[in-house]
């Protein structure tokens, strides 16, 4: 068996560079362009007490050593979501971050263990503005990159067309046959509605699924594989046992303000309205970490400070927009590590494929 061209051949990189060099482009005209919008760009740092708590991500797991011996654990980031609002909280009004972000078990086409998240926050603002940022960015990137489609294994996507605007009820009942509102009661929904109503779609379930898994096969078998396709789709109002760090629609508390923005069926964007109320966001972290510790036999810590200045937060809108997926898109490499100026070293040999 041959032994893989390493990242670093000069014919292996001399093949990537131009796509390296249109990552450079778009990067300095997304400066520009959170520039011209009175954003800052901060920067955080990656290792903290908690990386996140997010029930199916992973984090890179370390530890900090004092001088005089002390240890104690420490994370790399998954996001920089809970330094970001931190700032929020000091007084910043608009910011964004280019973000190198950790996460285990993840090295896919589209997933690598250490990537860039662009992040940004706007104070006092509703999360319906960070659908015209998407829309606006899109644009910026393929102007940058030089192209008028954004292309992902074939399928394309204009990227300076108007972004189609889909519930996720209604994508329920147009791609899955699913009336997905009949099924929540609650924050948790009603499993076995959501489980039946799977299984006649064809969707396979576990009998262990919570309400979630079931959401979520439906969404990864159904949904998502149909969205992006000849205009960028921007996936909204999201049931509230989805909801994450997104507060309850004011007019409908069965949802939450939160969207995904998808191009080419690939999930490039994840935006809240911001929830500002630290007792409700401790009863979701406990929740999701008390599932993740029967799932996986681990959980992460709840950072204690990020509840503290949630608690003074302004109200605002955040959104993860994957810098390298929306390079990808921009100059149509089918791979996350054509994008990737160095990627990580793949020790196991051939997982990254």
């Amino acid at each position: 068996m041959s032994t893989p061209s390493r990242w670093w051949d000069p014919r292996r990189h001399a093949d990537r560079r131009p796509v390296l060099l249109a990552r450079g482009r778009i990067n300095a005209a997304l400066r520009v362009w959170f520039a011209g919008g009175d954003f800052v760009e901060v920067e955080t740092p990656a290792l903290q007490v908690s990386p996140g708590n997010e029930l199916h991500l992973h984090a890179f797991a370390t530890e900090i050593a004092a001088t005089d011996g002390r240890r104690a654990p420490l994370h790399l980031h998954t996001s920089p979501e809970f330094a970001c609002k931190k700032l929020l909280a000091a007084g910043e009004t608009r910011l964004f971050t280019l973000a190198r972000v950790f996460r285990n078990f993840e090295r896919t086409a589209l997933h690598h263990p250490e990537f860039t998240l662009l992040e940004w926050y706007r104070a006092g603002e509703g999360y319906e503005v960070l659908m015209d940022d998407c829309a606006a960015l899109l644009a910026v990137a393929a102007l940058a990159a030089g192209t008028e489609r954004l292309a992902w294994r074939g399928a394309t996507a204009d990227p300076f067309a108007v972004p189609e605007r889909l519930t996720v009820a209604d994508a329920f009942a147009r791609l899955a046959g699913i009336d997905l509102l009949a099924t929540l009661e609650g924050s948790a929904g009603n499993r076995a509605a959501l489980a039946g109503a799977a299984a006649r779609t064809g969707v396979r379930v576990a009998d262990d699924d919570t309400w979630s898994d079931v959401f979520t096969r439906i969404m990864a078998e159904r949904i998502e594989p149909h969205l992006g396709f000849g205009r960028p789709t921007i996936l909204t109002d999201y049931p509230i046992p989805e909801a994450a760090l997104a507060r309850p629609k004011p007019a409908d508390p069965r949802l939450a303000e939160r969207f995904e923005l998808y191009v080419c069926g690939v999930e490039l964007a994840n935006a809240f309205g911001e929830l500002t109320d630290p007792a409700e966001q401790r009863r979701r972290f406990r929740e999701a970490m008390a599932e993740k510790e029967r799932i996986y036999g681990t959980r992460v810590p709840i950072d204690e400070d990020f509840l503290a200045a949630l608690a003074t937060m302004p109200e605002a809108a955040g959104i993860a927009l994957g810098l390298d997926r929306l390079v990808m898109l921009a100059t149509g490499a089918p791979h996350i590590e054509q994008v990737l100026w160095a990627p990580v070293a793949d020790v196991f040999g051939g997982e990254s494929g």
